[in-house]
C-alpha cells in the first residue's frame, strides 16, 4: 500500500447542503414557515383587537345618542313649560282687546275662532280714565326715585364695607345683614306712627323712603360681596397713579360692578312697581299707585272688566319692558354672583 492511498480526499471533507437549500430556500425558511403557520392565530388576534375597538366605541356612541335624545326632550319640555307659563299673560292680553259683551259671554280663547272680535276700544276708555293714567304716573314717581336711591346709597355703602377700614365695620355689616330678615309687616305700625308725626303719612315721599329703607340692606349685602371680589392689585395700581377714593370708586369700581348694579336696579324697580301692601298703607289715597287703583276699580265698578283687563296688562307690561331692556346686564350680574 502506497502513501497516497492513505491521504484523505479534500472533496470528501467539504460540507454538503440538503436539497431544500439547493432548491433556493433560505436558511430562514423554517422560521418563516413557523411565522406563516402562526398567521391564523395572529389574524384571530387582530380581528379580536378590532372587534374590541369597535366594542369600545359602541357604548360612547350610544351615550352620545342618548345624550342628544335627552337634550332634545329637555328642550321640548322647556318650550312646553314656557308656553304654560306665558298662557295667563297671553290670556290677559287677548282679554284686553275684547268687548265687555264678549268677555261676559265667553273666555279669551274665542279669539282663536273669531279674530274679528278684537277691538282697541278698551284702551281708549282706559287712557281717558284719569284714575288709571294718574296711577301709572304715581307709580313711576315712586318706583324711579326709590330705585335710584337704593342703587346709589347701596353702591357707596357696599364699597365702604368692602375696601375702607373703619372701626366696627364687620359688626355694622352684620347688623345690615340681620335687617334682611325683618318682615315688612312688622314695621308698618311703628313707621306709620313715625310718618304721621313728621307729616309723611299718605305722601309719595313717605312711600319712597319706606321702600328705600327696606331695599338698602339687600343692596349693601349684594354690592359689598361683589365689590370685594375686585382684585386688590387693580385698586392699588389706581392709588399709585394718584386716584383718590372717590375717583377710584367712579372710574374703577363702578364700571366693574355694572352687572351687579343693573341686577339690583331691576330687582328694586320690580319690587316697588308690583308692591301693593306698602302703597295701600302709606300712599296718598287721592293719587294711588296702579296696584291700589286697580283694586279700587274692582271695589267700585264690580265686573268692569273692560277697564281692568287693559289696566292690568299695562301694569304688567312695564316690568317686562324694563327686564327685556336690561336682560343682558341682569343675567351677567346673576351669573357673576352665582360664580363668586
Amino acid at each position: 500500500m502506497s502513501g497516497t492511498d492513505a491521504t484523505p480526499d479534500p472533496k470528501a471533507t467539504e460540507p454538503t447542503y440538503a436539497g431544500p437549500a439547493q432548491a433556493g430556500s433560505s436558511p430562514a425558511g423554517p422560521a418563516h414557515a413557523e411565522s406563516s403557520s402562526a398567521g391564523p392565530s395572529s389574524a384571530r388576534s387582530s380581528s379580536g383587537s378590532s372587534s374590541a375597538v369597535l366594542a369600545g366605541t359602541g357604548p360612547s356612541y350610544a351615550a352620545r345618542a342618548s345624550a342628544r335624545l335627552a337634550g332634545g326632550a329637555l328642550r321640548v319640555f322647556l318650550v312646553v313649560a314656557a308656553l304654560f307659563w306665558l298662557l295667563p299673560t297671553l290670556g290677559l292680553l287677548l282679554s284686553s282687546f275684547l268687548s265687555p259683551t264678549d268677555l261676559n259671554d265667553g273666555g279669551w280663547w274665542q279669539v282663536l275662532t273669531a279674530p274679528s272680535r278684537l277691538t282697541a276700544d278698551n284702551y281708549e276708555r282706559l287712557l281717558t280714565n284719569d284714575t288709571i293714567t294718574g296711577s301709572l304716573l304715581s307709580t313711576f314717581a315712586i318706583a324711579v326715585p326709590a330705585t335710584l336711591l337704593v342703587v346709589t346709597l347701596g353702591a357707596f355703602a357696599g364699597y365702604a364695607f368692602a375696601w375702607l377700614e373703619f372701626p366696627g365695620r364687620d359688626w355694622l355689616f352684620l347688623v345690615v345683614v340681620g335687617l334682611l330678615v325683618v318682615p315688612v309687616q312688622v314695621a308698618l305700625i311703628p313707621v306709620s306712627e313715625l310718618f304721621g308725626s313728621i307729616g309723611l303719612f299718605e305722601t309719595t315721599a313717605g312711600v319712597v323712603l319706606f321702600h328705600t329703607a327696606f331695599g338698602l340692606p339687600f343692596a349693601v349685602f349684594l354690592l359689598r360681596n361683589f365689590f370685594a371680589e375686585i382684585p386688590r392689585e387693580l385698586l392699588e395700581a389706581a392709588r399709585l397713579d394718584g386716584a383718590g377714593e372717590l375717583r377710584l370708586f367712579a372710574r374703577v369700581v363702578l364700571p366693574l360692578g355694572g352687572p351687579a348694579i343693573a341686577s339690583l336696579g331691576i330687582f328694586q324697580f320690580l319690587w316697588v312697581w308690583n308692591d301693593m301692601l306698602v302703597a295701600l298703607v302709606f300712599a296718598d289715597s287721592a293719587h294711588p299707585p296702579v296696584t291700589v287703583a286697580l283694586q279700587q276699580q274692582v271695589r267700585q265698578f264690580g265686573n268692569n272688566i273692560d277697564v281692568l283687563a287693559p289696566g292690568a296688562f299695562l301694569s304688567m307690561a312695564v316690568p317686562l319692558v324694563v327686564f327685556f331692556a336690561f336682560q343682558r346686564q341682569f343675567v351677567s350680574g346673576v351669573m357673576a354672583g352665582a360664580i363668586k
